[in-house]
């Protein structure tokens, strides 16, 4: 037994050993014609010159058209805000993944420290993107993900009780149908009466002018005035 252990002990010193020499100084790397120090240098100019740059250059950049540099002045503006005084340099970290290449700078500040990210296409070292970043603690990474799932939670109960409300207002539709219906029928039924009293009208006008007939065709019959009776009724035979 503890040969064995001692076997798996040395094993993994010897893996530990293989990795430590296997593992190469990025200050002594050549980046495709440019070591560690050119790259660091490139980003702490950077900084220095955005540090010392005035709001007029900076609009000037900004209206330039050239994404690369709007993206950087934009973000530096974005970023460098509200964190105090300028403290110095940190570390540099020069990282070589397929055909890109990234020299992150990191810019140490009184309330928080920045990451100014050079990005280049390894194969001709162009510069494909700035960005500019601030460096967040795991305590405030932590709360902005708990604050982000909270929003999510709650947009989704929102949605889910706007759905119940929704479905709910199919319930309600047909009475609002009627009622519109019932509204509909009052000016019916007042267009109906007015009809009904025009007719009433009519009808009695015609009445009146049968009873002048009459009353002329006895008068002419009896040889009489028609002052001398009245016509009390008149019926109608169908």
């Amino acid at each position: 037994m503890k040969k064995k252990i001692g076997l798996l002990v040395c094993m993994c010193l010897c893996l530990f050993c293989l990795t430590a020499c296997g593992k190469k100084d990025q200050t002594d790397v050549d980046y495709n014609g440019y070591t560690y120090d050119q790259l660091k240098t490139a980003c702490q100019n950077t900084v220095q010159q955005l540090e010392e740059m005035s709001d007029e250059d900076m609009q000037k950049y900004l209206a330039s058209g050239d994404d690369i540099t709007v993206g950087m002045v934009s973000g530096w503006q974005e970023s460098r805000k509200d964190l105090g005084n300028f403290e110095g340099f940190g570390d540099c970290e020069v990282v070589k993944s397929g055909k890109t290449l990234t020299a992150a700078q990191t810019v140490n500040y009184e309330k928080r420290p920045l990451v100014l990210t050079y990005v280049f296409n390894y194969n001709s070292m162009e510069v494909t993107d700035v960005t500019v970043d601030q460096v967040y603690t795991t305590g405030e990474k932590m709360s902005k993900a708990g604050l982000n799932t909270l929003i999510c939670i709650v947009t989704v109960f929102v949605v889910l009780i706007v759905i119940c409300l929704v479905i709910y207002a199919f319930r309600i539709i047909p009475f609002l149908e009627k009622k519109f219906r019932k509204e509909k029928e009052v000016p019916a039924d007042g267009a109906q009466k007015a009809v009904e009293q025009i007719e009433k009208m009519e009808e009695k006008k015609d009445d009146l002018e049968l009873v002048a007939v009459i009353a002329a065709a006895i008068a002419a019959a009896t040889g009489t005035s028609t002052d001398d009776f009245v016509v009390r009724s008149i019926k109608r035979r169908r």
